[in-house]
């Protein structure tokens, strides 16, 4: 019996090209870039604190330009 499956390598199966100064770049000349945000211990923060802080991320939401992900 024969093996009529073709080989392929995972470098071709996977749609990144590299990694250049801090940003992923696919195949498709997409341009991911990550940000690493630490948000205070649960509890920890006043009611003040906490609105300041959701004031921000709202702001940083709006200035983001269309098709952007955020995952938090």
């Amino acid at each position: 019996m024969r093996n009529t499956l073709r080989a392929s390598t995972l470098e071709s199966k996977f749609p990144l090209l590299s990694v250049e100064h801090g940003c992923i770049v696919s195949k498709d000349a997409d341009i991911t870039v990550g940000f690493r945000v630490e948000l205070p211990e649960l509890y920890t923060v006043t009611s003040a604190e906490y609105e300041a802080i959701h004031a921000t991320w709202v702001k940083a939401m709006k200035v983001l330009p269309d098709y952007c992900i955020v995952h938090k």
